[in-house]
């Protein structure tokens, strides 16, 4: 793999990790569509602390409000009263579901999920329960209405991102519809709760950067470096522009791209990948 490869990778990565359209089935597809090796699950969880790390730096101010808050609770009765103190049990509570998940499904997540058969089909399905979400969700309590029921629901929404297709803000920012949040207080917890199974998934992976990852060291680097800028960018536009518009426009592109996705396996344009089954 060459560094332009890389680029063009980070930036794929960047524009899609926090639009609800899955940036995992992104670097599985558009890799295809250009002839180049599948990067593997690899490269796809190192790469994505990039963006990640867009959002650590976005969210300073909230991670550190809810970690010191958080970390006080721990030693002062009195501490566990504030909503920092909640909100860093429910993100904690919220990443268990994906890292157990996580864990049984290794195998499956770096072969079979990668299949081109399932990412179109979860990218259509999970676009039409997106537009249920939107249609139906009352998208009227603000984030401060979290409850620990609600947090377990909104982790278990994100799991499913392990299956490329799926969209873990996709996934969560549903859910969080479908219980009444509003948009903004839904993408901003889906993009909190996702911080520590992504940087988890991440470190997790470095150590098959030179084995399933086909594209090497180097690139690796300038791809995650290449995610953080542009995903910095996604974060500032999107969380503006949900505060006004539906999720319609994303949900009629996750269907179109994942029809075109099954039709082109389908026809023999571009190989399916790994085996389901």
């Amino acid at each position: 793999m060459d560094f332009l490869q890389a680029v063009v990778l980070g930036v794929i990565q960047g524009l899609t990790e926090f639009l609800p359209i899955s940036s995992s089935a992104h670097l599985a597809i558009f890799p295809k569509f250009f002839g180049w090796d599948d990067p593997g699950a690899a490269y796809t969880a190192v790469i994505q602390i990039g963006t990640e790390l867009a959002v650590l730096l976005y969210f300073w101010r909230d991670i550190w409000t809810i970690g010191s808050g958080w970390v006080r609770g721990v030693f002062s009765r009195e501490a566990r009263q504030a909503p920092e103190w909640r909100m860093g049990w429910f993100v904690i509570i919220g990443s268990v579901p994906i890292v157990i998940l996580g864990l049984l499904l290794q195998d499956a997540i770096d072969r079979e999920f990668r299949n081109l058969w399932v990412i179109g089909t979860t990218l259509i399905v999970l676009g039409l329960v997106l537009g249920l979400a939107e249609r139906v969700g009352r998208k009227s309590s603000p984030i401060e209405d979290l409850t620990m029921k609600h947090a377990i629901l909104l982790g278990l929404a994100q799991a499913g991102a392990l299956v490329p297709g799926v969209s873990r803000s996709g996934a969560t920012i549903s859910m969080g519809l479908f219980l009444g949040y509003e948009r903004a207080a839904a993408t901003r917890y889906a993009f909190l709760l996702a911080i520590p199974a992504v940087v988890g998934a991440g470190i997790f992976k470095l150590k098959d950067i030179g084995g399933d990852n086909a594209y090497g060291v180097g690139p690796t680097i300038v791809g995650t470096v290449v995610s953080f800028a542009v995903g910095l960018a996604v974060i500032h536009w999107l969380l503006r522009y949900v505060s006004t518009h539906s999720y319609t426009p994303f949900v009629i592109y996750r269907i179109s791209l994942g029809a075109l996705v099954l039709v082109l396996v389908g026809a023999g344009v571009i190989a399916a990948g790994t085996t389901v089954g």
